[in-house]
């Protein structure tokens, strides 16, 4: 089972579940972040969402912030900050802050996208002309606000100078790829729903790698979906929540994460199933059998460095026994 053994990951949308509160999702996130520290997962990684009452994942740094507070070892970081949002200073001086008192715990995932609707993002901008362009440029800002002092310019990251925290660039296309290759940085694919380039991105990715200072040959990581249980049948149905999550997505909707159902069939069109299932192509779902000849095979084909799971699960203790499921397969128990 060694090809396998590989470093896995935890990204975390903080939905708010039926029932909840945003300081429930808030407290959930942390109690997951804890539970899969103990377990051994490698990171912990929360995304940035805007205007969605059903995502808490807003203001991302401050969701880092309180993670870290609240775990002892397990790396926290952004999946990712979406910097059109965001000038790169800020950006710099908050993750140097956060990098100053939490050192060696913190990594920087960079997203080109908004993470929101056109409306929303036009009230985000940071300014009028369209900062998506000026990606490239915004990402090497920021390799040089954590880089050491003699190549600082006049405006420096205090603190921030010397933290050299890991910028990861993400992608959802193969636009991303390119750019990744081209700085010598690691990679992240955002699969979990957005599976339609992965391929494309990963091979484009390896073979462009131009070696940096930052990494001597490609990592490659992919987030992907994962709802593992005691059974292939528990499995499929704690799925349900999942696929009334992609449903909310194709519709447009708000809805707090729900329940398990029965069956999807009265839920859903089925040109509504079509796009929900194409966005949620790539996941890993069953028993522990089930997950490991899917993750062998996924492997066989990909050879990812490390993958990153996100399980839209609704019971909280579920969810946890999915993450631990998944890492008794990696670790080859």
């Amino acid at each position: 089972m060694s090809n396998i053994q590989i470093p896995v990951s935890v990204l975390n949308l903080v939905p708010i579940r039926k029932g909840q509160e945003a300081k429930d999702a808030i407290d959930s996130m942390v109690e997951l972040a804890q539970a899969t520290e103990k377990m051994g997962y490698s990171r912990y990684w929360i995304a940035e969402h805007h205007n969605t009452s059903t995502l808490v994942s807003s203001a991302t740094s401050i969701l880092i912030k309180h993670t870290l507070e609240n775990t002892e070892r397990i790396r926290v970081g952004s999946g990712g900050i979406m910097l059109p949002n965001h000038s790169p200073l800020v950006v710099a001086e908050q993750f140097g802050t956060m990098a100053t008192i939490y050192p060696n715990r913190l990594d920087l995932g960079l997203g080109r996208a908004p993470g929101t609707d056109m409306m929303t993002a036009s009230a985000l901008r940071r300014s009028q002309n369209d900062s998506v362009y000026t990606f490239p440029e915004d990402v090497n800002s920021l390799l040089t606000y954590f880089g050491p002092v003699e190549r600082q310019d006049y405006v420096k990251a205090h603190p921030g100078v010397g933290t050299n925290i890991p910028i990861y660039i993400l992608g959802s296309s193969t636009d991303s790829a390119y750019l990744a290759a081209k700085l010598g940085l690691p990679y992240v694919f955002a699969s979990h729903f957005a599976p339609r380039y992965m391929e494309e991105a990963i091979s484009i990715y390896r073979a462009r790698f131009q070696p940096s200072e930052y990494l001597d040959k490609p990592y490659m990581t992919v987030c992907l979906n994962v709802i593992a249980a005691e059974s292939d049948e528990e499995a499929r149905r704690e799925q349900t929540s999942m696929q009334q999550f992609f449903l909310n997505v194709v519709r447009g909707t708000q809805n707090p994460l729900q329940p398990p159902v029965e069956s999807m069939e009265d839920l859903w069109q089925p040109h509504e199933r079509e796009m929900a299932t194409s966005m949620s192509s790539v996941t890993l779902l069953g028993s522990k059998d089930s997950i490991r000849q899917q993750l062998t095979n996924f492997q066989e084909k990909y050879n990812v460095d490390e993958i990153m799971a996100v399980s839209y699960i609704y019971d909280q203790d579920k969810q946890k026994r999915s993450y631990e499921i998944f890492k008794e397969v990696v670790d080859g128990k």
